[in-house]
C-alpha cells in the first residue's frame, strides 16, 4: 500500500511517499481502503522527533483518513465492507 513515510526526524525533506505492508485488522478493528488523508499538527511534530507514537502504533504518518471499509476483523458488528468511513487513526 502507499504511505507517506519518513526514515529519519527533519524538516519535510524527509518525508517520502512509498510502499509499506498492508495491515490486517485485529478483532474488533476494521481495514480502511484510504481515499484521503492529511498530514496536520501531530504529523509535524512526529516528523521533528517531538513526538513519538505510543507502543504499538504505527510509525505512517497521516492521523486522519476517509475512505470505505475493506476488511473486518473478528468480532466486529454493525460495519460493512463497502460502508464510507472517516476517523482519527491509532
Amino acid at each position: 500500500m502507499k504511505a507517506v513515510l519518513m526514515d529519519a526526524f527533519g524538516g519535510v525533506e524527509v518525508l517520502k511517499v512509498g510502499e509499506a505492508e498492508k495491515p490486517v485488522p485485529g478483532e474488533g478493528q476494521v481495514l480502511v481502503k484510504v481515499f484521503a488523508t492529511s498530514i496536520n499538527r501531530p504529523d509535524l511534530v512526529q516528523r521533528e522527533g517531538k513526538y513519538p507514537p505510543p507502543a504499538g502504533d504505527s510509525v505512517i504518518l497521516g492521523l486522519e483518513v476517509s475512505g470505505v471499509i475493506e476488511e473486518l476483523g473478528a468480532g466486529v458488528s454493525g460495519w460493512q465492507v463497502g460502508e464510507r468511513v472517516m476517523t482519527l487513526v491509532g
